[in-house]
């Protein structure tokens, strides 16, 4: 888990999804309160809460009261 904090919902629990096969090239990581994922190679305005566009940054509040988005069912046989 890292110490830094996510770029969506400013929590301070992030977890480590995937790393590079060349140990510290890139990672993918996960905020784990709003799921959000991004690679550590990514831009500013997807990876720092200063730089994260304000009109899609989340609440805690915001997040709990997110509809329910059902799972996609599985493909038809013919």
């Amino acid at each position: 888990m890292s110490t830094q904090h996510c770029p969506r919902c400013a929590h301070g629990t992030i977890g480590l999804l995937f790393a590079s096969p060349d140990p510290g090239i890139w990672e993918v990581l996960r905020c784990e309160r709003c799921l959000y994922c991004w690679r550590t190679t990514e831009p500013d305005r997807r990876t720092s809460r200063d730089h994260y566009p304000d009109t899609f940054t989340m609440t805690a509040e915001e997040i709990g009261s997110a509809p329910h988005v059902p799972p996609i069912p599985p493909l038809r046989t013919r």
